[in-house]
């Protein structure tokens, strides 16, 4: 025997209109482990986080990753023999990124740090230049660094190309960025 219409099912007791999760409370809050009773008082907010603006602090911190790593920077050429491009735009970041990292959101630091990233790669070039001419005449790289800069600056205009200004570019434009991520 064959039925067109379904069994007769047992009433539903529960609320109006058949849904069973129409008058639950609410969910718990993400990390409780229930939900909260009527009455309860809600969790306090968080302290805000404390704004820095330390423009010396930034300043120092930024000068003082710009000397050591442009000496990095200077010692990879002088290593490599080979002036690395893509390596300045590393020098540019770490400058800005310490910039903004300890000195917060002081509108001057992505500034200050593109400058210093600028003085922090001529100062890469220059000591791998005196590392490179120390190495070819034999003497020490304090000589040739400390005694002789300006000719190792004229040997430094001689041997800079267009593209060595271009790095010089993107350093600073990766300083003022690094700055910028990093007091966000």
């Amino acid at each position: 025997m064959s039925q067109s219409t379904p069994p007769p099912q047992p009433p539903q007791y529960g609320p109006a209109g058949g849904n069973p999760y129409a008058q639950q409370g609410p969910a718990p809050a993400p990390g409780a482990p229930y939900p909260p009773q009527p009455g309860a008082f809600a969790p306090p907010a968080p302290p805000a986080a404390p704004v820095r603006n330390n423009l010396a602090l930034g300043l120092v911190a930024a000068l003082a990753a710009a000397v050591v790593v442009g000496s990095l920077y200077g010692l990879i050429i002088g290593a490599t023999e080979h002036e690395i491009g893509w390596a300045a735009v590393g020098v540019g970041f770490v400058v800005g990124l310490v910039a903004g990292k300890a000195g917060g959101r002081n509108p001057a630091l992505p500034v200050i740090g593109a400058v210093l990233a600028l003085g922090s790669v001529y100062l890469g070039q220059l000591v791998g230049e005196a590392m490179l001419i120390a190495d070819h005449f034999h003497v020490g790289f304090n000589e040739v660094f400390f005694e002789h800069l300006d000719s190792v600056q004229k040997i430094w205009k001689e041997d800079a190309d267009p593209l060595t200004f271009v790095f010089f570019g993107i350093a600073a434009f990766a300083a003022f960025s690094g700055a910028k991520k990093a007091a966000a």
